[in-house]
């Protein structure tokens, strides 16, 4: 496995946009809806991995509620495996807690997460590379 992005919960997707863009010094971002999370992204691609920010899309959703409880900030780390449905079956096997099933995320990937009680409070997500 390898880091493959951070993601960031923010409540003004452009606000975020120009905030980052301006301190880390770094290009265009590309944005993206992914209906089934309920988010829309913007991603800036580093020279190793990216940064997400997520700004959800209703009231309602994992994103919406981590924003409403914690406020803005690292809401996962994901992680690059050739083969997420594999992937999180060893680690379910291995009594790892998942939160939902292995579907489809943003720019062709395939995700799945892993509950944040599995490691030491951090909710991370498991990602394929781009089809």
């Amino acid at each position: 496995m390898k880091l493959d992005h951070v993601a960031i919960a923010v409540d003004d997707l452009e606000a975020a946009v120009k905030s980052y863009s301006s301190a880390l010094g770094i290009g265009d971002a590309k944005y993206e809806t992914v209906e089934s999370e309920g988010v829309r992204l913007a991603i800036f691609k580093l020279q190793e991995g990216r940064i997400e920010l997520m700004q959800p899309t209703s009231e309602s959703g994992p994103v919406a509620d981590y924003l409403r409880k914690r406020g803005p900030g690292i809401h996962h780390l994901a992680l690059q495996t050739p083969d997420v449905d594999g992937e999180a079956e060893r680690m379910s096997s291995a009594g790892v807690r998942m939160i939902g099933g292995v579907r489809d995320g943003s720019e062709g990937t395939r995700i799945a997460f892993v509950h944040p009680k599995s490691l030491c409070g951090v909710l991370a997500e498991l990602c394929s590379p781009p089809r």
